[in-house]
């Protein structure tokens, strides 16, 4: 069975969500090969095991942290090189995408982003042109290189007892030119990360700059907090929340947008999510022709009235 690379996805050695759902999905092409880049391995095994990875990967040259990117896809090259694998999957996150571009270059092969779906093939399904058209395609050059979307799979547990490898990489000169000087943390909020939320409630406009029904109603479901462009423009919420062709793009198993228009942009960053229910006043709101579910009415009542069932339902 041919093998497929999958580049864990983690913090400090705790393996994100995005990673469990790439394994389940490698395991449709073949041979599930985590890559691990840093340091913490030994705490990530449990996680890659459970999930079908038969080896793993461990690249700890401290290159690897201590510049932006370049490093990594240099790396990745070496890594594909020994293994010749079926395909590489990694998560489509913006430092997932910049490395696979510069992986795509390195290899000589074809590359997609933003995948919401992969089979045998590897034959993958996106959503392109701003949302308006769903497509499957092949890479036909090389070897595939494929980026997906969080939450485009349901992780699926297959225990296994991953052996790790140690591997040695050269990394260049010309790759170690953005140097990392300090990081920090994002702090916590006690919700979901947007990107990989199963749930998201977003508020627009229509908040009047209050997301307190939203926050609340989002706290209910354990879901996160996302915002429209107008809100972010207008200072309402912190750009880092924007969903929308210029923030970020989701794709949740239940998205609610609260006081949101739908205009074109905001719907590229949100259509491909599998359930979609809007509140908003006006009953002609573009937003209403792309949910599965719509309630017309003033969301600072609605929202409210939907956090005390769910709530109550909880209790």
């Amino acid at each position: 069975m041919s093998n497929v690379l999958v580049l864990v996805d983690h913090t400090g050695g705790k393996v994100r969500k995005t990673t469990a759902e790439l394994l389940t999905i490698a395991r449709r092409l073949g041979e599930p090969i985590a890559v691990y880049i840093g340091d913490g391995v030994q705490d990530a095994l449990p996680a890659l095991g459970q999930y079908g990875a038969t080896k793993v990967i461990a690249l700890t040259n401290p290159e690897l942290t201590q510049f932006l990117v370049a490093p990594k896809a240099e790396a990745l090259q070496q890594v594909a090189a020994k293994i010749e694998p079926a395909a590489i999957l990694i998560s489509s996150s913006a430092e997932g995408k910049e490395i696979a571009a510069r992986l795509a270059v390195k290899l000589d092969s074809g590359l997609i982003t933003d995948a919401v779906d992969v089979q045998e093939g590897p034959v993958t399904t996106q959503s392109v042109f701003a949302g308006n058209y769903t497509v499957q395609a092949k890479i036909t050059h090389g070897t595939p290189i494929i980026t997906v979307k969080p939450n485009s799979a349901t992780p699926e547990a297959a225990e296994t007892s991953p052996e790790v490898e140690e591997f040695d990489v050269t990394i260049s000169d010309a790759a170690k030119t953005a140097r990392i000087t300090d990081s920090k943390p994002r702090e916590a909020t006690g919700r979901p990360e947007l990107t990989e939320a199963a749930i998201i409630v977003s508020g627009g406009r229509g908040t009047g700059g209050d997301f307190g029904p939203v926050e609340a109603f989002a706290d209910s479901l354990g879901a996160a907090v996302g915002a429209s462009r107008a809100a972010v423009d207008s200072g309402w919420y912190p750009h880092a929340y924007q969903v929308g062709q210029t923030g970020k793009t989701v794709s949740p198993q239940l998205y609610v947008a609260a006081g949101i228009s739908g205009a074109i942009q905001h719907r590229a960053g949100m259509q491909t999510s599998k359930t979609i229910v809007a509140v908003n006043k006006d009953e002609e709101a573009p937003i209403f022709e792309l949910v599965d579910f719509g309630v017309v009415g003033d969301l600072h009542k609605v929202l409210p009235a939907a956090t005390e069932e769910v709530t109550k339902r909880k209790s």
